[in-house]
């Protein structure tokens, strides 16, 4: 999946280590001065995953860089966030990562009606022959990509 040009911080090695079966929108409880600190582009989902804590979500290892422009009362930069959703949705992904194996992701973070949201995902971990699979397509696809160009 590709980061799309409206999102804030996108996760983009992702797609690499693991394989997206299936992704979900979610609301985030942020602070104050975080959500200036996102729409400055100033936030890192690369060891960021989700844990399922007492019925709730909870995003870990995010990390949002201090707002510039804050004073005494800036945010800490590495805390856990709950994120919102309906508790059914919840109980749908305690299921899939106890039975199946599963593990949940960050994958971006988004503006929506001036609100961010989390795109998260369900995914399973790549094995090193997978990701070798990966660099093949997406080295031949360039190759493909030249290759068309130059006889334009």
């Amino acid at each position: 999946m590709k980061a799309k040009s409206g999102d804030l911080v996108s996760n983009r090695r992702a797609t690499f280590n693991y394989e997206i079966l299936e992704t979900f929108e979610s609301g985030i409880a942020l602070q104050g001065t975080e959500i200036k600190s996102l729409r400055d582009h100033g936030g890192s989902l690369q060891e960021a995953y989700v844990k399922i804590i007492n019925d709730e979500l909870w995003l870990v290892g995010c990390n949002i860089a201090h707002y510039k422009y804050g004073n005494v009362h800036n945010h800490e930069e590495r805390r856990d966030r709950k994120l919102l959703m309906h508790k059914r949705e919840i109980a749908r992904f305690r299921v899939a990562t106890q039975e199946k194996g599963l593990t949940i992701i960050p994958l971006a973070f988004f503006l929506k009606e001036g609100r961010v949201k989390v795109r998260i995902a369900l995914a399973k971990g790549k094995n090193t022959i997978d990701k070798r699979e990966t660099i093949k397509e997406r080295d031949s696809k360039r190759y493909m990509d030249k290759v068309l160009k130059e006889h334009r």
